[in-house]
């Protein structure tokens, strides 16, 4: 078995690692935070957002942080270009759907645990699809075991991170969740690391790794990973300036009394003009009854005279 090292950089790679997927859940989360008070299409969109947050920042980027600290003594590791963009699809991909189940699926516990189910899945695919991604001389294989319990590990951190994003909505109550989250991220990716089994390309047993083709980490991941990581800090910044679930209520509610006002005022209109007209002809009605009286007594007055 060939000897691998997970920690070339000692803490650095697990440490940023670990940062970039706690920013990756709380933007995420806060997404969903925005995105429930709405309805329909516009509630979709925040969550597809959540999606892309937790899956690219969140997941993917977080598992290729860690693999620029992963060498093979005397190799040169290379990774082919269209597996690894399909590792992050099929994150972006299954964490939308999860959140699109828990987001229109009702309450309940049915949907989270579906989506739950679904989500971890998923990520655990991303994993070890990033893994097949890898271009070497030599053969890979898995613990059953641990391979097992990397898989539980992204299962029960995508179900507490959906219930997370349905649950809660304070930012420092969101941040501690994102913190959590990323311990789970990043338990799951070293459990799956320690599942890998490295041996001789001539070796009996094991999915080879070679092939022609591929970039190094450091020509392709690193530009990736640092373009990804700075649109997420800005998105993070942008969300965290855009109002909040109480303030979007607020205004849903003032723009509510707002037409109310609008649709009371004619009404209100129309009851003062009421007895403003009703006063009007009594005393239009007065006038002619003075008038009337006056020209009586006058034709009265006439006649006495002849």
């Amino acid at each position: 078995m060939l000897p691998v090292h997970n920690f070339s950089y000692n803490l650095l790679t697990p440490g940023l690692g670990y940062v970039m997927s706690c920013t990756g859940a709380f933007l995420g989360l806060r997404c969903t935070a925005r995105g429930l008070p709405f309805q329909g299409a516009m509630r979709a969109r925040w969550l597809l957002l959540a999606g892309v947050s937790i899956g690219t920042t969140g997941i993917w980027v977080m598992h290729f942080i860690a693999m620029l600290g992963f060498t093979i003594p005397g190799e040169t590791i290379h990774y082919n270009v269209p597996i690894t963009i399909l590792s992050m699809l099929i994150a972006v991909a299954i964490v939308c759907v999860g959140l699109l189940i828990v987001g229109f699926g009702g309450e309940g516990p049915g949907p989270l645990l579906l989506a739950g189910l679904i989500t971890g899945v998923g990520v655990a695919s991303m994993h070890y699809t990033g893994m097949a991604a890898m271009r070497m001389p030599g053969r890979i294989t898995y613990n059953p075991g641990l391979f097992i319990i990397s898989v539980v590990i992204a299962i029960v951190a995508a179900t507490a991170a959906l219930w997370a994003a349905l649950r809660l909505r304070g930012v420092l109550t969101t941040l501690i969740a994102a913190l959590i989250m990323g311990v789970a991220v990043s338990g799951m990716h070293y459990t799956g690391m320690a599942a890998m089994r490295m041996f001789p390309a001539t070796g009996p047993a094991g999915m080879v790794m070679g092939g022609s083709g591929g970039a190094t980490a450091e020509s392709f991941l690193l530009p990736l990973v640092l373009g990804i990581s700075i649109v997420s800090f800005v998105l993070t910044a942008t969300i965290a300036l855009s109002p909040t679930e109480d303030e979007i209520r607020s205004e849903a509610d003032l723009m509510d009394r707002i037409d109310q006002l609008r649709t009371l005022k004619p009404l209100a209109e129309a009851t003062e003009r009421q007895p403003r007209r009703a006063a009007r002809q009594r005393l239009s009605g007065s006038s002619s009854t003075r008038a009337s009286g006056s020209s009586h007594q006058a034709g009265t007055a006439a006649r006495l005279i002849r």
